[in-house]
């Protein structure tokens, strides 16, 4: 048997897998094995990984206890796939599960296994909610992200990704979201919030608006894909209420921003909400594909058989996702997640004071967005300079010269995004914002 070298592997996999390659593009090189938040490719060059497969590996790479409890699980004899029969491990995970759902919600919600993919839980969601409002309308925000599916990729706000697609889920609108840096409405802070309110609250209350009324509102508590833009708290809490008024389910989409990301267990907690559904993937499943949609029980309005898929079974992630939200638990990461945010948030603000190409850095928990600007171009009527897509590419190609993997999103692509694990330590969040900086002197 021949051995090939790495080169060979990426040229390989690289001629015969499809245009839609990413992250294997932009990184360039064969990854060869990850223990915690470090990641080693085929050449033996080291990283810090602040991607985390897209914030999937909460516990990062090859967490031993997760490890343990899988291996256990695959020499115990017990069934690998089970569609949606019981097993102890759909129990044993959904306990874990519900014991850390807030509020009423674990009195109140149901659970849909959903296939593998975050956007099969969008899809269940859509799926769910026009049958039990029997409404046809569904309202997203700009900048969102839920999916690449038809159905989710309607409700996402790229366009990039849309305009090839000739047809997608009809009756879809998107509203403004509360991106205090770039206001639409140009007015920023409570102002700018207050107004986005009154917006949505005149939309769905005007008979002239054109929009019938929506089966349900997706959103995300902080966007990831779209910039990492947190919603303020009181915004949240306003949109909450002016659907409720209205008999509207409002959808959280956790599935980047959940389990423990944010420094709360779910990003919508700080502002003390309770939805009506909430979608789950990424982190839950251990480093594991699951999906879930949570939805409260009085819109279980579904016959059996409604929204299946063969691998919403599967026993494996459930196990996995068991174990990591146990960890997550025993090691208080969820806590720690946020000390180590400010933190990281901190020295990211430290290092804008130094370098004006930064014009805006936000986050919570373990969840960052630096927008990088054009330091010379002109400011709009709040002071931001326009987004610089070339430069933050620069940047996040040097940042691989000095050890440190990440990735980019938002608008124009102008946003560097950091994900570490939950398990980084506060030595290693030095250095990746070390690692950055090196980067951007040498992007000048």
């Amino acid at each position: 048997m021949t051995t090939l070298t790495p080169d060979e592997i990426f040229a390989y996999v690289e001629a015969r897998e499809s245009g839609a390659r990413t992250y294997a593009t932009a990184f360039g090189a064969v990854l060869q094995e990850g223990h915690g938040a470090r990641i080693r490719d085929g050449h033996g060059v080291q990283y810090l990984d602040c991607l985390a497969a897209a914030g999937t590996l909460a516990l990062g790479h090859n967490h031993p206890e997760v490890l343990r409890r899988v291996r256990e699980y695959l020499e115990s004899g017990q069934v690998q796939q089970a569609l949606d029969l019981t097993t102890p491990a759909k129990y044993a995970f959904l306990s874990a599960l519900y014991e850390r759902l807030p509020g009423t919600m674990a009195d109140t919600f149901r659970t849909q296994f959903c296939g593998p993919a975050g956007a099969d839980a969008t899809e269940a969601a859509v799926k769910l909610f026009k049958t039990a409002t029997g409404r046809r309308t569904v309202l997203a925000f700009h900048g969102a992200y839920h999916g690449m599916t038809a159905g989710s990729l309607a409700l996402t706000g790229n366009l990039d990704a849309k305009d090839p697609v000739p047809s997608l889920m009809p009756d879809v609108h998107h509203l403004p979201y509360p991106y205090d840096y770039r206001c639409p409405f140009g007015l920023g802070g409570e102002q700018g919030v207050q107004v986005g309110l009154t917006y949505v609250e005149r939309l769905l209350t005007d008979p002239e608006s054109g929009i019938t009324k929506p089966a349900a509102v997706f959103l995300e508590a902080v966007q990831g894909e779209g910039g990492v833009i947190p919603a303020p708290p009181e915004w949240l809490r306003g949109l909450r209420a002016i659907t409720a008024r209205l008999d509207i389910p409002l959808v959280l989409d956790e599935i980047q921003a959940g389990c423990g990301r944010t420094g709360t267990m779910w990003a919508f907690e700080e502002s003390g909400i309770e939805p009506d559904a909430v979608l789950v993937s990424k982190a839950i499943g251990g480093g594991f594909p699951l999906s879930l949609l949570l939805y409260h029980g009085r819109y279980d309005a579904w016959r059996p058989g409604a929204h299946a898929g063969t691998f919403r079974g599967n026993q494996i992630a459930l196990v996995a996702g068991a174990a990591a939200l146990e960890v997550m638990a025993e090691e208080g990461l969820v806590e720690q997640a946020a000390v180590k945010g400010e933190l990281l948030g901190g020295l990211l603000r430290r290092l804008a004071l130094t370098h004006p190409e930064i014009g805006d850095v936000r986050g919570r928990g373990l969840m960052w967005g630096i927008e990088i600007v054009d330091p010379d171009g002109p400011a709009d009527a709040l002071g931001a300079k326009p987004a610089d897509g070339d430069r933050t590419r620069r940047i996040k190609k040097a940042c691989l010269k000095h050890g440190l993997l990440l990735e980019s999103g938002g608008r124009h692509g102008a946003v560097l995004r950091l994900l570490p694990p939950l398990t980084i330590t506060e030595e290693e969040i030095h250095e990746v914002v070390a690692a950055l900086e090196k980067a951007m002197i040498d992007c000048g």
